[in-house]
């Protein structure tokens, strides 16, 4: 396909799904931050867990993907990586973070930003234990985020599968939890002509102030 003849311009969505009114919206964001993972789970997306996080290098570059968020204890959201991957090393240089979900389905985006840190060690433990076997070989033997051939990948693999062929894989000392605490959260739902509603909660000390912002 020839991407010059692509007009991308031309692209267009109403949006027509929803409305937030300040005034009904809870004091603080994570009641309606659970309200909506919720709705996404009840409308059949698929990984409705999924967000983009996005760190910062050394240098100031951002670097953004996509990961899982696997738990919600108030006041932290909780996703799981390698420590010596990309984004382990940037959160170790600058814990600042932002997290972005996309709802297509429902019109809606959802916005934190926060720090971030590593979990405790039994909160990861318990998680790693919880994974497929499959997915505890794979956090053995990926050294996430280095370059490396695939043939030696597989044979990291192999040597994994026999290694921890019988019994309990025990979790990976590189390998483990981080929890985001928020202290700002932008929640955006589509409406018609653009005129989209945005709502911020912002904390503030102890408390949180809310207010919405022009689209």
């Amino acid at each position: 396909m020839d991407m010059a003849s692509v007009d991308l311009q031309n692209f267009r969505q109403e949006y027509s799904k929803g409305v937030l009114i300040e005034e009904s919206l809870p004091e603080e964001p994570f009641p309606l931050l659970l309200q909506w993972l919720e709705e996404a789970v009840q409308a059949g997306i698929s990984e409705p867990n999924a967000f983009t996080l996005a760190t910062a290098d050394s240098s100031g570059q951002p670097h953004a993907r996509i990961v899982l968020l696997k738990e919600v204890v108030v006041p932290f959201l909780f996703f799981y990586t390698n420590y010596e991957s990309a984004k382990g090393v940037e959160i170790a240089q600058n814990p600042k973070v932002s997290a972005t979900f996309w709802w297509r389905e429902l019109e809606r985006q959802l916005r934190v930003e926060g720090t971030a840190q590593k979990a405790s060690e039994e909160k990861s433990n318990t998680y790693f234990l919880s994974r497929p076997y499959g997915s505890q070989i794979g956090a053995w033997a990926s050294p996430q985020s280095q370059p490396i051939k695939r043939e030696e990948l597989m044979s990291r693999w192999q040597l994994y599968m026999e290694k921890f062929a019988e019994g309990e894989v025990p979790r990976p000392p590189y390998w483990g939890g981080y929890q985001i605490l928020p202290h700002y959260v932008e929640f955006w739902q589509g409406r018609p002509n653009r005129l989209h509603d945005r709502i911020i909660y912002r904390r503030r000390g102890t408390s949180w102030e809310k207010y919405r912002i022009a689209p």
